[in-house]
């Protein structure tokens, strides 16, 4: 695999602990800047919101730049959007750096996961992919649990910290190991970018997205509350949880890239929503046992996370198929479409924890696996029928 791709990796760290870290010090900011803890679960939502409305707008204004400086521009804008969050001296100013954090990340994975494919053969065309995410899923290993560890440690704006310094070694890996003569796909007009969304093909590719990976952050946005509050677990050992499902993470991401490869989206997509389905759904059953919910949240992430992969590389083999050069805005509409899951499920997710209880959160994402799966099966079945 060309080095080129582990610096896409490096930089995926960065992006992926900073996205997620705020999972595990929600309970912390709120009480330090007198909130609710579902409105400091807007630093989630609106992050994932930040990134699905910059993510295929600036991919689409930045489309004929060259990949390498624009890679290194969105990495400087990315450490000064942690460092504003650091500094914050209100949750607004906190929300307001968020957000411009989550503009640098979505529109650096839009471009990320098309350098990647364009690296490499079409064959190992997901496994790149999913090399790059592993930086994303690593984070969930090291980077969040040290990170919440940290920020109950030292305060919650000691990971935020962290994070800049991350962000300053990102920089300096892309600019030494990123190639300076990645190709650049043709400019294409605003019609042409809308269409990618109009596809059949790629449109349930993004509503995949949107419920199937997405349909978790009703769960993961407020997984402390839950494992403190419901199934009893220290404060101070949620990151060992965080740890745990960081990890599984890490397997499901590699095995999603293998068995797209090996199986084809549709068939692999398939196997991962019906386990993803099945684990959401048995939460409820095990969110009163520390031993039994550690299993249940290893086998959890194994299967949300093996979701990316999949579907990001069938996003731009469909869109390069169709449009040549049209990978990176049709990635950049899918980063949309992950975000817009996540911030819809974290607004979902707040609901119920204001309401029901942070317990009856598992309900809700099941059924958004379920939605997500009677896509694929419908495409799938149409599909078949226009070869018939």
């Amino acid at each position: 695999m060309p080095i080129a791709v582990f610096a896409l990796a490096i930089a995926a760290f960065a992006i992926g602990t900073t996205e997620f870290v705020i999972v595990g010090l929600i309970p912390e900011i709120a009480g330090d800047l007198d909130v609710t803890v579902p409105s400091a679960g807007l630093l989630v939502s609106m992050y994932a919101l930040a990134i699905t409305l910059g993510a295929p707008t600036i991919t689409a204004l930045t489309q004929r730049l060259p990949r390498k400086p624009l890679a290194l521009v969105l990495m400087a804008l990315f450490t000064t959007g942690n460092l504003a969050a650091a500094l914050a001296p209100s949750f607004g100013t906190l929300l307001a750096g968020r957000m411009v954090t989550g503009v640098a990340h979505g529109v650096f994975f839009s471009i990320g996961a098309a350098i990647a494919t364009s690296l490499v053969d079409r064959s190992r065309a997901s496994r790149a992919v999913s090399l790059m995410f592993a930086g994303l899923t690593v984070a969930m290993v090291v980077g969040v649990p040290l990170g919440a560890f940290i920020g109950q440690t030292f305060g919650w704006r000691a990971p935020f910290l962290l994070v800049g310094a991350l962000g300053v070694v990102s920089f300096t890996g892309l600019a030494l190991l990123l190639p300076g003569n990645l190709r650049i796909g043709a400019a294409l007009p605003l019609w042409r970018q809308l269409a990618l969304v109009a596809s059949p093909r790629l449109l349930a590719l993004y509503l995949v997205t949107v419920f199937g990976f997405g349909g978790s952050f009703v769960v993961f946005t407020y997984l402390t509350p839950l494992l403190t509050d419901v199934t009893g677990i220290a404060p101070a050992s949620v990151s060992l949880a965080l740890m745990l499902f960081g990890l599984a993470t890490v397997v499901g991401n590699l095995a999603g890239g293998a068995a797209s490869d090996r199986l084809g989206a549709t068939s692999a997509l398939r196997i991962v929503l019906i386990g993803l389905v099945a684990s959401l759904a048995m939460l409820l059953a095990t969110q009163g046992s520390i031993w039994a919910i550690s299993v249940n949240l290893a086998v959890w992430g194994v299967f949300a996370f093996a979701i990316s992969p999949i579907v990001q590389s069938a996003v731009v083999e469909t869109a390069e198929a169709g449009s040549p050069g049209a990978g990176a805005i049709a990635s950049g509409f899918n980063i949309a479409a992950f975000n817009l899951g996540i911030s819809g499920a974290s607004a979902v997710g707040g609901a119920i924890v204001a309401g029901p209880g942070v317990g009856m959160t598992p309900v809700a994402a099941a059924l958004s696996g379920v939605i997500a799966l009677g896509i694929v099966s419908l495409t799938a079945a149409k599909v078949q029928e226009s070869h018939a």
